[in-house]
């Protein structure tokens, strides 16, 4: 498949990562659909990338929304081969902090939206794709899971958040060989320390700082590096099952 031919839905898709994403698509000619919950952000974005992207506002814990909202997009694409999963939140948070254990319902609410909402995404979608005419590869979508480093590497405050993303990349290969019979992929990335709104809050001197921790690049990742990533999972058939780590060689301390 070619990028050109992308009929893509992103969740999280009004902001950061997923931005990223549905403007290096549409660029390559694409059309995308932004899942997110922000509604304003998601209508300026819509407005900057033009007549080939759209907006569904989508709660991602929610299957009812989740099913609705992936139909909708299914009908205004004209079809869907690829989604990706963007949407989900830091969760930071020390088990014992200041103030007591961490409350067993912050941990659920990290877990509903960064991998059960993943999981509720991916379902809609291969329900939708496995009725597409398959490519010359045998090929009918990809499914693309966002993970983190820390799932491999979690820092303290990063229980409930790394749990999540190993949730993410440990339930890649299993959903890519069950829906290999019908021509669908399955690949993970794993963000390093990446530029992102959330970094936007930080002072030049910190986010100096937490680049030159990365071997090299010595510096933070570009959102558009993770767009360029996603276009070539999209169009390499061979990549499938797999969890593709993006951080510049960064190993990440316990704090």
């Amino acid at each position: 498949m070619k990028i050109r031919d992308a009929l893509a839905v992103i969740t999280g898709g009004a902001s950061g990562l997923g931005l990223a994403v549905a403007r290096h698509l549409v660029a390559a000619g694409g059309k995308v659909v932004l899942l997110d919950v922000q509604e304003g952000p998601g209508r300026v974005a819509v407005d900057e990338l033009g007549r080939d992207a759209s907006f569904q506002r989508c709660d991602v814990t929610s299957e009812a929304g989740v099913n609705v909202a992936m139909e909708a997009a299914h009908a205004w694409l004209g079809g869907m081969n690829l989604l990706v999963n963007c949407a989900g939140v830091i969760g930071a948070g020390r088990v014992l902090g200041k103030s007591g254990p961490m409350a067993g319902e912050f941990f659920t609410k990290v877990i509903h939206i960064n991998l059960i909402g993943t999981f509720l995404c991916d379902k809609a979608a291969a329900a939708l794709m496995q009725h597409n005419t398959p490519s010359d590869d045998g090929e009918r979508g990809v499914l693309i899971h966002t993970s983190s480093i820390a799932a491999f590497e979690g820092q303290i405050g990063q229980a409930a958040y790394s749990a999540t993303k190993a949730g993410v990349a440990g339930m890649t290969l299993p959903i890519a060989r069950e829906l290999a019979r019908f021509g669908i992929r399955c690949v993970a990335i794993a963000p390093g320390i990446f530029h992102t709104p959330m970094m936007d809050g930080m002072t030049k001197e910190v986010q100096d700082s937490l680049g030159a921790q990365v071997p090299f690049p010595p510096r933070l990742g570009r959102p558009e590096e993770f767009a360029q990533l996603v276009a070539s999972v999209f169009e390499i058939p061979m990549l499938n099952g797999t969890t593709i780590r993006l951080d510049g060689a960064i190993r990440m301390q316990p704090k």
